[in-house]
């Protein structure tokens, strides 16, 4: 009792000081500026029981200077003035060189699920490098067959076929291309805005002029996209779906290989699908004699929350699904899953993936399965992820440069705009404010067409605490310009 009083009487000196600092000053915005800082104080990132060892490597100018002379100029990276040079991380966070602690909200692109070096999923990865390495899928290995197992019964009806890949791109190629096997039609209809891989085909799918370069990229139609905050539509779904009818009329023959979507849109800026949408355009699809493809490698494995995959929330089945990201918590690997009818397709020929199905890869995704269940992080992912959204949007009330929050579970999207009526994109108002949230610990991704959404995804571990604390940094730095 005796500290709180204290504790009290602490906060109200320093109040009182500040006030009559406040006093000194002749202008209004000086008093408002010491007024602000008795309301917001700096926010606080949540405990946390470990310290890495100590780092030995090169420093990051060094790292910097040979990833210019050696590596491709087409990879960038985030904080240009200066950039993190990570070389340690545990569940939810990430550390520099320094042994900075930095809350990661962003988990690799969607990709951390279970959390950094998770103890299950290392186990398995190191049990299994220890015993085999890699062979390859022309012998026996039970950690493919069982992964496969485990992965078949998380999806519905007759998805029980497994292909695995080494990435989300190739995994999406290798539907685009049993789509046109299989119904002998060469025409794929995608969304704008949509990304589904830097590949030969993908790209084509792929509609953002930011990632597609001047090659031919033939047989696919973009869609209007059943954006419920920039769509011509709003949130009307049917009305979408209409212009994938008239795609099939006006621009097809009248068949078709297949539609291609993802159930909320990453790159694109965190874009969930208007409501009723797919229900109608699966139908649409079905007519024309083509397949659904689900595109889930950035909302799959329980992100959403609300379910394990996010195509479950319009209440529709796909012919096929491919995953990445989040299926190996970091590890390179990737996946098709259709059915049986459907995958004999690649019987015609050969075809083969020498490193698809490698046992360390299989095992690592084996593991990741366990942990969602082990851990309850589906139900982990709809809590907090509901909790930060509420939290979003209460901070949308306060801050008008916050033109929309989006998204479920824990794939989250603020997109902010100079203007709500105009909704004129802030792009350099977001590298400010991603800049400076990273400044105080907080790692975020950005995306959208314009560069104007912030990408929340983070490992499935996110705690209410750690949405606590993202939504504060967020808020002081918003107040700060």
């Amino acid at each position: 009792m005796a500290m709180q009083i204290l504790a009290t009487m602490k906060g109200q000196f320093q109040a009182k000081e500040l006030l009559r600092r406040c006093r000194g000053f002749s202008q209004v915005a000086d008093r408002e500026t010491i007024a602000h800082e008795i309301e917001s104080p700096i926010p606080k990132m949540p405990l946390f029981d470990y310290a890495p060892p100590p780092y030995d490597g090169p420093p990051a100018a060094e790292i910097l200077q040979k990833r210019k002379q050696f590596l491709s100029p087409s990879m960038f990276y985030f904080y240009n003035n200066t950039p993190l040079n990570l070389v340690d991380g545990k569940m939810q966070y990430l550390y520099d060189d320094t042994g900075r602690r930095y809350l990661d909200a962003f988990g690799g692109i969607a990709t951390v699920c279970c959390g950094h070096c998770h103890p299950d999923v290392v186990k398995a990865i190191v049990n299994q490098t220890n015993r085999l390495q890699h062979s390859t899928i022309l012998y026996l290995n039970h950690a493919i067959t069982d992964f496969a197992e485990a992965l078949a019964s998380k999806l519905p009806g007759d998805l029980k076929v497994v292909f695995f890949t080494n990435s989300g791109t190739e995994a999406n190629e290798l539907a685009m291309m049993m789509a046109r096997l299989y119904t002998g039609c060469h025409d794929i209809i995608s969304l704008r805005n949509a990304y589904h891989g830097n590949g030969a085909g993908t790209m084509g799918a792929t509609a953002q002029s930011n990632w597609k370069f001047n090659i031919v990229q033939s047989g696919v139609h973009h869609a209007l996209n059943p954006d419920p905050y920039r769509g011509v539509f709003g949130s009307d779904g049917k009305m979408y779906a209409k212009d994938v009818e008239e795609l099939i009329t006006y621009g097809t023959s009248g068949h078709v290989a297949g539609f291609f979507s993802e159930s909320i849109q990453g790159v694109g800026g965190i874009v969930e699908l208007a409501p009723g949408y797919l229900p109608a355009v699966y139908s649409s699809i079905k007519k024309a004699g083509g397949l659904c493809i689900a595109d889930e490698v950035q909302c799959g494995f329980a992100r959403t929350g609300s379910h394990f995959w996010g195509f479950e929330s319009q209440g529709v089945v796909p012919d096929i699904v491919t995953m990445a990201k989040g299926i190996g918590n970091g590890i390179p690997l990737g996946a098709v899953v259709t059915t049986p009818e459907i995958a004999e397709v690649l019987t015609r020929r050969s075809y083969f993936n020498t490193f698809g199905g490698n046992p360390v890869c299989t095992a690592a995704g084996h593991a990741v399965l366990k942990v969602i269940e082990k851990e309850n992080l589906q139900e982990n992912a709809h809590v907090v992820g509901s909790y930060l959204k509420e939290r979003l949007n209460s901070l949308k009330d306060k801050h008008e440069i916050i033109g929309d929050v989006r998204g479920r579970g824990l794939m989250l999207g603020v997109e902010l705009v100079t203007d709500r009526q105009l909704k004129t994109p802030a792009k350099v108002e977001t590298l400010h404010v991603m800049d400076q949230m990273k400044e105080m610990g907080v790692l975020i991704g950005k995306g959208g067409i314009f560069g104007n959404v912030f990408r929340i995804t983070p490992p499935l571990c996110f705690s209410k605490e750690d949405a606590d604390f993202l939504v504060d940094v967020m808020d002081y730095t918003m107040s700060k310009m």
